[in-house]
């Protein structure tokens, strides 16, 4: 498993390559205009319009730096930029366009504080990094992909689809990149240590047990070797819960912020796992290649990586299997959730370590509070019946290497019309998501990477949610919740409560979708918004006993305004929300609703 840079030297150099880096930059600066035209930070001045594309210009603050590019801009003011326009001038002349070049160029107006320019420019510079490797290595065309199975899909995705700096990796050197990022899909194992019982608190859902648990997550030779470890020490294993760790995390973090507790044996390295694992778009959680029906692991990894510094923390540990258990619950439970096919991956165990040095010295919130920490999470695979596979929603919005998309592939691999499919497709993710929201008042974070679709024939019959514990919001504050699981009651003033959805699914997945389909001419932007509408009026018509709540918290409002995600990354990189108030956070703006025209039949 340990590697020497000099091994690696050449390969993490190959994809930078002149043809490929100009490639990714031109697709990158044409998704910082995108995305920050959209949230309102730049200002396009149009110059010229016809057949609905328009020319524009961006003009920095430099006085001889101006951008050209073309565009149209559809529903929710998204813009569809054609990366081959884009064209600098500087001092007159033509000059070839640079990604951090034109963040400096434009910061008088994008805003980015000095003191953290430095910090977003190596994020620019990581998602570029990662960018030419997937244009290198990872060029299964959007056909492929379609038929592809779970694993396959999952290293090719390219990362979130609003955030610019969706693929930083800060922390990660080029070593690490190729034998710990999603789209290299190195089968790796896990390094395990025994934590303590002074420092080490085990949680899990009702009725599961540590042994139990353990014995069906670790091989048989595992376990005994594991016990075998601390019996040669000396020391009791009945007296240490068992728990991975990032190789990473433990080679450039623990070793030194851990040391006291690694020398006093309250921590015991037991090596590496048989299984192998494969890390997850999420970067931190694994799927086990090995024992695919074992559950997923996730992993504290002190990297800066879109907005948050990848750490796990023992205080939510010690709550997400009640959490999720309570989430699972009504999920079960509920009929119309059932009948829609919507499923809950729970988090089922979880163990947390303690710093006691940390502890002592720091008062409030710190990320080395937080370096120690795993959870298991159900495998969906065990849910599938024959004749179904899985694949993450984010596969909806791909594109492939050479600019295909994957969801028309899919629509066509189908034999369904793209208007057919796409209300299945609302039957099983949006439907079960309203019903959560008016019947519950529980909103999810629901975007591409938390969702996983069960396909039959290549259409969508299930949506499966995960990422519960830290991710879920229940804003109905007379509902009484199990004691640990209080911390996801939020009391959120009314005019923040619909943000979720509009934020999550209308901003976040549904602008991206209906693009898609308006560029490959698949179907038109109205059709695709008048069957979200219908789905959301369908619901309401079923469900007349909640009409109250259907007028509080109106889904067909004039106006919306979600939330502006790289504004919130540009104000601070390394904490993008605050737990205690999640929806207070800048907006792009009102922007016109795209299905208030479709309230009535």
């Amino acid at each position: 498993m340990e590697t020497t840079h000099s091994i690696f030297q050449p390969q993490a150099i190959n994809h930078i390559q002149p043809e490929i880096w100009r490639k990714v930059t031109r697709l990158f600066i044409r998704k910082i205009i995108a995305e920050l035209a959209h949230e309102g930070i730049l200002h396009p001045e149009l110059q010229s319009e016809k057949n609905g594309w328009g020319n524009y210009l961006l003009r920095s603050g430099k006085h001889d730096v101006i951008y050209r590019f073309s565009a149209r801009v559809l529903r929710l003011n998204h813009w569809c930029v054609n990366p081959d326009s884009i064209e600098k001038i500087a001092g007159g002349d033509t000059a070839a366009p640079e990604a951090i070049s034109f963040i400096t160029d434009l910061n008088d107006q994008i805003g980015i504080a000095p003191e953290a320019l430095p910090d977003y420019m190596e994020e620019v510079a990581g998602t570029l990094y990662g960018s030419a490797y997937i244009h290198t290595h990872n060029t299964l065309s959007a056909e492929y992909l379609a038929t592809a199975d779970y694993q396959e899909i999952e290293r090719s995705m390219t990362g979130h689809p609003r955030f610019i700096t969706n693929n930083g990796r800060v922390g990660f050197d080029m070593t690490d990149y190729r034998q710990y990022a999603p789209e290299a899909a190195v089968p790796l194992s896990l390094i395990w240590i025994a934590g303590h019982k002074s420092h080490a608190e085990f949680t899990a859902i009702e009725g599961l047990h540590w042994e139990q648990f353990i014995r069906q997550e670790l091989s048989t030779s595992d376990y005994d070797a594991f016990r075998s470890v601390l019996t040669g020490k000396g020391l009791d294993p009945d007296q240490y819960f068992f728990m991975p760790v990032h190789p990473w995390q433990w080679y450039n973090k623990l070793l030194n912020v851990f040391a006291p507790d690694i020398a006093g044996n309250r921590l015991v390295c037991l090596g590496y796992s048989e299984d192998k694992y494969l890390p997850q778009q999420s970067i931190r959680t694994f799927f086990n290649s090995s024992n695919p029906a074992r559950c997923y692991v996730k992993t504290a990894l002190g990297i800066l990586n879109m907005g948050y510094v990848r750490i796990l923390s023992p205080y939510f540990m010690r709550t997400t299997p009640a959490i999720n258990e309570w989430v699972y619950d009504i999920a079960e439970k509920d009929p119309y959730l059932q009948e829609n096919g919507f499923r809950v991956l729970r988090e089922l165990a979880a163990v947390g370590y303690t710093n006691q040095y940390y502890e002592a010295a720091l008062q409030g919130d710190s990320p080395y509070k937080k370096m120690l920490a795993s959870l298991w999470r159900e495998s969906p695979v065990s849910r599938l019946r024959p004749g179904q596979r899985i694949m993450t929603m984010a596969a909806l919005l791909h594109t492939d290497t050479n600019g295909y998309a994957l969801l028309p592939a899919l629509i066509r691999t189908s034999g369904l019309s793209a208007s057919a499919w796409i209300q299945q497709y609302l039957h099983c993710y949006l439907r079960p998501l309203l019903h959560c929201f008016y019947q519950y008042q529980l909103v999810f974070m629901p975007h591409g990477e938390n969702i996983v679709l069960v396909l039959e024939n290549h259409v969508p019959v299930n949506a499966i949610m995960k990422d519960i514990g830290e991710e879920v919001t229940l804003m109905d504050t007379a509902v009484t919740l199990p004691a640990l699981a209080q911390r996801i009651q939020v009391d959120v003033p009314a005019s923040f409560r619909t943000k979720p959805m509009f934020t999550q699914l209308f901003d976040g997945i549904f602008r991206f979708i209906a693009a898609i389909l308006v560029e490959e001419n698949v179907l038109g932007e109205q059709e695709f918004w008048q069957l979200v509408g219908a789905c959301v009026r369908e619901y309401q018509e079923q469900h007349p006993a909640l009409a109250h709540r259907f007028t509080q918290d109106d889904l067909f409002a004039e106006v919306i305004a979600p939330d502006a995600l790289n504004k919130m990354q540009i104000l601070n990189s390394r904490k993008l929300r605050d737990r205690a108030n999640p929806f207070d956070v800048p907006s792009i703006g009102e922007v016109q609703n795209p299905i208030t025209a479709y309230r009535n039949k």
